[in-house]
């Protein structure tokens, strides 16, 4: 089997990467964003490799097992975060979340310094007591 040459898996570095950074930029859903994400860091992983193996070393492929740890826990954290707004807030459009626009009605949308849990609501003073 030929080796790649390392310039080729650079530039398949960049071109990945690049399509990831336009899918962070133009996409509006956020579970796209996070596949753009690990596109991004999959580039990155690509990119150490070929570095390591354009100079004989096993440095590249060490530090792509710690890009992919980085990336399990990210996915992990963040398609948890994405369930719970997508359950609370009924979309997943970016736009909608960053304007603070909320899709769920006034009636049951948390009040300022109110947090609702599954047995009833608890108020919170400024200071962080219960009141």
């Amino acid at each position: 089997m030929t080796a790649v040459p390392w310039p080729h898996a650079l530039a398949l570095a960049a071109i990945l990467f690049a399509i990831g950074l336009g899918g962070v930029l133009a996409r509006r859903n956020l579970l796209f964003v996070l596949m753009s994400i690990e596109i991004m860091l999959n580039a990155g992983g690509l990119a150490l490799v070929a570095a390591g193996a354009r100079w004989g070393q096993a440095d590249g492929q060490v530090m792509l097992l710690f890009v992919l740890a980085a990336a399990a826990a990210e996915v992990a954290v963040g398609l948890a975060l994405v369930l719970r707004i997508q359950r609370r807030e009924r979309t997943l459009d970016a736009d909608l979340l960053g304007a603070g626009e909320s899709t769920l009605p006034a009636a049951t949308r948390p009040a300022a310094g109110e947090l609702r849990l599954a047995g009833g609501v608890e108020r919170f003073s400024e200071g962080g007591a219960r009141r």
